[in-house]
């Protein structure tokens, strides 16, 4: 796809969007690199088809230079988007795509999670200093780094109270994260890791046998649905434990609708923390905007058996858990006295079974991960509890 230069209109010479009534949903691609393996686009392509139907819209299809019929449009981008390129293709507000829009490239990352290890560390252009220190109670302990000196430096400063999780700021799913137990084994897994000086690495506090909760947000139309869950691993064919898909307990409105239920201790603190990292991200980067939002907590013990809580890293666009949440819209679009639902979704490496009323999202030999089945499905009855 030809990239967007800051101020280019997307349909140029060829056409402008018109003011039909209804309007289409397409999908965007933002980088060809990055979540566009076949069973991620024929995720969003499904995703897309669905959410289509939420909104009573039409899908049309991908982006291209080709104009889209007249009308409203609405955009699923592949990935969280810069707001030159969000502007330019016609996205003013939350309500015109799914997703997430961001002043600077880096903000979308795990990076913006923690602080530079010191003053005399390097960061990216535009680093917001302030940020870090408000989501400080709400993280675990950990630095980020941009150059391999200055990642050594605060590995060697974690690994004093226990072992350390370096985390690629690109990486999703747990892929690529490797824990270090010593100097050696730190600068041996930093030396790997690509693209530190312009991307940048995590080091933070490593948890034993952790649980990861989701807490999260979706704004589609007139919906606005919060929710909790908790992340299921499985192993995919190669033998590691990755994302296996999540568990949600949604309702009605915002994260205000979720502290009124009656929580257990650590899961209402994890709410408070991923609010309160989401207020600091609008509070902290002007221009920010999101429809679809989603944030991992961490809970657990750590080397030394003290138990931890924190946010591990944002999600701002289409992910793992936006199977089990399109299906929570539709039962809220269908249900209008429903006021709780609980959705889940699967990713299996292998041959599975389908429980009853699943909705596939993908299912087929991925040339990348192999055999695979995405769905999703609700509970038929869901208890305010």
């Amino acid at each position: 796809m030809t990239s967007l230069q800051n101020e280019t209109p997307l349909f140029d010479s060829l056409g402008s969007p018109g003011t039909g009534e209804a309007g289409y949903v397409m999908e965007w691609v933002i980088d060809p690199t990055n979540y566009c393996s076949e069973h991620e686009l024929i995720t969003r392509r499904a995703l897309a088809e669905r959410l289509a139907g939420l909104m009573g819209m039409q899908y049309f299809g991908p982006v291209s230079r080709r104009p889209p019929p007249a009308g409203p449009l609405y955009f699923i981008p592949s990935d969280t988007v810069e707001g030159h390129r969000a502007q330019a293709i016609g996205i003013r507000r939350e309500s015109d795509f799914f997703g997430g829009a961001v002043p600077f490239a880096y903000v979308a990352t795990k990076a913006i999670t923690h602080p530079l290890h010191d003053k005399d560390a390097a960061g990216p252009r535009n680093w917001v200093e302030s940020f870090a220190p408000r989501i400080g109670k709400c993280v675990l302990p950990g630095y980020s780094a941009f150059s391999e000196g200055d990642a050594r430096r605060a590995g060697r400063a974690l690994l004093r109270d226990g072992d350390v999780r370096v985390k690629p700021v690109r990486a999703t799913g747990g892929n690529g994260q490797t824990v270090v137990h010593d100097a050696v084994s730190l600068d041996r897994t930093l030396a790997g890791v690509p693209h530190i000086d312009v991307d940048g690495v995590v080091l933070e506090r490593n948890l034993r046998e952790p649980r990861t909760l989701s807490v999260g947000q979706v704004k589609v139309g007139a919906l606005t649905v919060s929710y909790y869950g908790l992340q299921r691993l499985t192993r995919n064919h190669r033998g590691q434990l990755v994302y296996g898909g999540s568990d949600l307990t949604a309702v009605r409105g915002g994260f205000d609708a979720l502290d009124a239920m009656d929580l257990k201790p650590s899961l209402r603190l994890a709410i408070e923390q991923a609010a309160v990292y989401h207020a600091a991200v609008v509070e902290s980067y002007p221009g920010f905007m999101a429809s679809r939002i989603n944030y991992d907590v961490a809970q657990g013990p750590d080397d030394a058996g003290q138990w931890c809580s924190g946010v591990l890293e944002q999600s701002w666009r289409v992910g793992g858990a936006t199977g089990a949440e399109v299906a929570a819209l539709e039962v809220f679009k269908s249900q209008p006295e429903r006021s709780l639902v609980r959705a889940s979704c699967f990713e299996v490496f292998g041959e599975t079974n389908l429980p009853p009323g699943a909705c596939v999202n993908y299912s087929g030999h991925d040339p990348d991960v192999g055999r695979l089945t995405k769905y999703s499905f609700v509970e038929a009855h869901a208890d305010a509890t």
